[in-house]
């Protein structure tokens, strides 16, 4: 597979795909009911090279789900690593490493660590990801978290309440990173919506935990 986008400059003055410190410019924003999101921007640097390798390395293949009366191809690429499953990219298991270093010095249990990853292409605007709160297991009743690590073009990432409607919005690429935690996936839904305008294609990695059956 062969894509095509803007590099970003910064990337374009760096040696190869490296992961910055997590312990310096994280931002916590308070959603409010108990969520909240971390968001370090440019975590991953050289990323547009790490994009370029995912494109190449990856088995992406399309998801069909039933819709109505029909049966409709999802409207991106995706591709899955289980539990012990080997990551497509070593960026990618540092990264998952490193998350879970950071945020156990938070205190974040054991139950809450990264153990699998998902990864979707973006291609084109008309890609896109409808309103939703990830399932982490067949039980939502409880705090976990997300992590996005987002690679190539920036496309806009909207948070939405489900109690009041406030929606927020996060232009995310280039080796940003953004972690949705606490009562996030329960009180809150994401999207990624189609647009009109000329956008360039984007990966995103989802780390996410395992909860029992």
């Amino acid at each position: 597979m062969s894509t095509s986008f803007t590099a970003s400059l910064f990337d374009a003055l760096d040696d190869g795909p490296a992961l910055q410190t997590l312990t310096d410019d994280v931002e916590r924003i308070d959603l409010g009911d108990g969520a909240w999101l971390d968001l370090r921007p440019g975590w991953a640097t050289g990323s547009d090279a790490l994009f370029e390798r995912l494109v190449t390395d990856v088995p992406w293949h399309a998801d069909r789900r039933p819709m109505y009366d029909r049966v409709v191809e999802v409207p991106r690429l995706v591709s899955s690593y289980g539990v012990g499953d080997a990551l497509p990219d070593p960026v990618l298991t540092r990264a998952m490493t490193e998350l879970n270093e950071h945020y156990a010095t938070l205190g974040a249990p054991d139950e809450q660590r990264f153990r699998r990853a998902g990864l979707c292409f973006y291609r084109t605007g008309d890609d896109s990801i409808a309103w939703h709160g990830d399932r982490v297991g067949t039980a939502i009743d409880r705090d976990t978290m997300v992590g996005i690590l987002s690679l190539g073009a920036a496309r806009t990432l909207a948070v939405r309440s489900r109690r009041t409607g406030e929606t927020r919005r996060f232009p995310l690429g280039h080796g940003d990173l953004l972690v949705m935690g606490g009562s996030c996936q329960r009180t809150h839904e994401h999207a990624i919506a189609k647009t009109k305008k000329a956008v360039g294609p984007r990966i995103s990695v989802q780390f996410r935990p395992v909860w029992p059956s």
